[in-house]
Parts: C-alpha cells; sequence; structure tokens
C-alpha cells in the first residue's frame, strides 16, 4: 500500500527518493540513498536489509539491473517484495512481486524506478511517470514532490474497502555527501502528502542558512535572525 519514486538528476548528479504510504514511519523502513552510488526503496512486505544489501551490490560495481538481481537471488521471499533501483549513472530497474498486493506494477526509464502496491490501478504509475518526464529542469526534490502528488491525485492507495490515506512519508536527497542533502519525513499524519508539501517548503527556506553553518560559519547569522528576515519577506508577500 505504497507509492514510490527513485530519481537521478543528470545535471547534477543528485540522487533521491520519495514514497508515501498508509503504514506509518515510512522513511525508517523503505528508502535508502548515497551520494554518488544509488538510490533504492525495498517494499510491500517491506525489509529494510534488502535496501541496504542493494547499495553494498552497487559498491562493487554491479549497475541497477545486476543490484536488483544480486539482491533478490538472496531473498527466499522475493515474491512478496517489491524493490526499485536508480544507480549513479541514472540507470533503473524494479521489480514486482506477484504475492505483493494487487493493484501492483511498476515503470522505469532513464533517471527513475516508479512503483507501487495496493494501489487504484496502473494510472497511478502512469501518472506517476508522466510528470517526471514532463518536469525535467526542475529541483530534483520539487520533481519527486510534484511526482508524489501526482501518484495521491491519480488515485493512490485502494484497499478492500476503498480508498486508504497516506499516512506517512518521506522525501530524501543526497548530493555529494555522505550526509544526505534533505532528509524530511512525516511519520504520521492524515494527510501525509500534503503535510510533507508543507514541511518541503517550509525547510527548503532554511537550506542556504544550513549550507552557510556548514561550509562557512563566520557567514553564518543567528538563526533568529534568519528567521525574523524570512517572517520579513512573507510579510511583505501578504
Amino acid at each position: 500500500m505504497t507509492f514510490t519514486v527513485l530519481g537521478f538528476c543528470e545535471e547534477t548528479g543528485r540522487l533521491g527518493a520519495g514514497i508515501a504510504t498508509y503504514s506509518l514511519g515510512v522513511g525508517a523502513k523503505c528508502p535508502q540513498v548515497r551520494s554518488n552510488l544509488g538510490s533504492v526503496s525495498s517494499q510491500a512486505f517491506s525489509n529494510p536489509r534488502l535496501a541496504r544489501l542493494s547499495l553494498s551490490f552497487l559498491a562493487l560495481g554491479h549497475n541497477a539491473e545486476s543490484a536488483l538481481a544480486a539482491t533478490l537471488a538472496t531473498d527466499e521471499f522475493a515474491s512478496y517484495r517489491q524493490t526499485g533501483i536508480v544507480d549513479r549513472n541514472g540507470r533503473s530497474a524494479a521489480y514486482t512481486g506477484p504475492h505483493s498486493r494487487l493493484w501492483h506494477g511498476h515503470r522505469t526509464g532513464p533517471g527513475f524506478s516508479i512503483f507501487g502496491n495496493v494501489l487504484a490501478g496502473e494510472k497511478v504509475v502512469d501518472a506517476m511517470a508522466e510528470t517526471f518526464l514532463a518536469t525535467k529542469g526542475e529541483a530534483l526534490a520539487e520533481r519527486l514532490m510534484l511526482v508524489l502528488e501526482a501518484g495521491r491525485d491519480a488515485g493512490g492507495q485502494v484497499g478492500a474497502n476503498g480508498h486508504l490515506p497516506e499516512r506517512s512519508s518521506s522525501l530524501l536527497i543526497h548530493y555529494r555527501d555522505e550526509h544526505p542533502e534533505l532528509d524530511l519525513r512525516v511519520d504520521s499524519h492524515p494527510h501525509a502528502v500534503e503535510e510533507m508539501r508543507r514541511v518541503y517548503e517550509e525547510y527548503s527556506q532554511y537550506l542556504p542558512l544550513y549550507r552557510m553553518r556548514a561550509e562557512h560559519p563566520p557567514s553564518a547569522p543567528p538563526q533568529e535572525k534568519f528567521v525574523a528576515e524570512l517572517e520579513a519577506k512573507r510579510a511583505l508577500k501578504a
């Protein structure tokens, strides 16, 4: 009961993952991203070990397809899983196990892997793939956010008793460093994609400050001064 987009930005080399689900705390269980290596998620009947293992295979020199095959070969319950990979060269792969819950499926292409289960139908992954392709040129985080919103708007998740709301979400971007550039999570919320959009837009305004703190502390103003300047700018726009 999850829909996911893994993405690669060919202009910057950024790698990322966006995910939304009816389950709680998805950011701690499914997506794994490593700078200059790849983006992976293991879901449906999730086993976080598998995503970490896929990254290890990428580190050994496998591409997306062979890393996925090697990972699945280690798992006796692979038929219950759904897994996708995008490697540092933008190659992508995905697998949807036959025992993951319907509707399930995936779409892959240069720079993206999109997949989901317990969905309203293939229209969900189709809308997500179309949105990723149509937003080329946008920042990767914004593209992934738009793709999640497209999946939600195309019907999202549907269980035996009807629509299932997205109750958790994660947006993860890596760029150059081992530490993520962006690691945002909504662990429990009745409208997790909407809440993720709010958190993402708010947090994004602070990225210049946090970069200054890390790269050149003397240039970084006190956070309360930075916040006051943000509020003053908002007041002018109101």
